[in-house]
């Protein structure tokens, strides 16, 4: 069968140089840092907001028990009115908030 190309060839395959680095700037600029700051104000304004939302809600009876979604599906209402549901979803919230707090104690200037 010599008709028949080889699946595996014998050369290594060629592998291009790298570009060379134009003017000696390799590294990506950083973001100013008031940009960075301002994105952290947001990121943890957000979470914060998001973790109070998600702790909250599965106690306020006025949106949690009378939803028409979970009214209509009878084996969801059952389980989603179980009172260690709502402890692990207020759990979530809680989590969020203290990731959310976490970002900010551990926040870095970026000044590359």
């Amino acid at each position: 069968m010599p008709s028949q190309p080889q699946l595996f060839p014998d050369h290594e395959p060629t592998v291009l140089p790298p570009p060379p680095a134009e003017s000696g700037e390799t590294r990506r600029a950083a973001a100013p840092v008031w940009l960075q700051r301002l994105s952290l104000f947001v990121l943890v304004l957000f979470c914060v907001y998001l973790g109070v939302l998600v702790m909250l809600i599965p106690w306020w009876t006025r949106v949690w028990d009378h939803n028409l979604f979970i009214e209509s599906h009878p084996t969801l209402a059952a389980i989603v009115h179980n009172g260690a549901v709502r402890g692990i979803i207020s759990g979530l919230g809680l989590l969020d908030i203290w990731i959310g707090i976490s970002e900010a104690v551990h926040y870095r200037d970026y000044r590359g």
